[in-house]
């Protein structure tokens, strides 16, 4: 199954499908084993205290992202 990428307004990255073909880094490097896994909710605020996965602070810290994706010109 194909993963899927969905982007929650003012919320978390949700990925969902096949997490075994799914690649997950952190900043360092280090590989993040999601195997086994259907979906994985992914921080978007910076406020979370289980990153990469989002835990919901965003709601507590009102975050409000940029929604629309910009393509770039040319």
């Amino acid at each position: 199954m194909a993963i899927k990428i969905i982007i929650v307004p003012n919320g978390p990255i949700v990925a969902s499908g096949d997490m075994a073909e799914l690649t997950l880094v952190d900043s360092t490097g280090a590989e993040i084993d999601v195997a086994g896994e259907t979906r994985v909710v992914l921080c978007r605020c910076g406020a979370s205290v289980t990153k990469p996965y989002c835990d919901g602070h965003h709601t507590k810290i009102g975050f409000q992202a940029a929604e629309a994706a910009v393509r770039a010109a040319g």
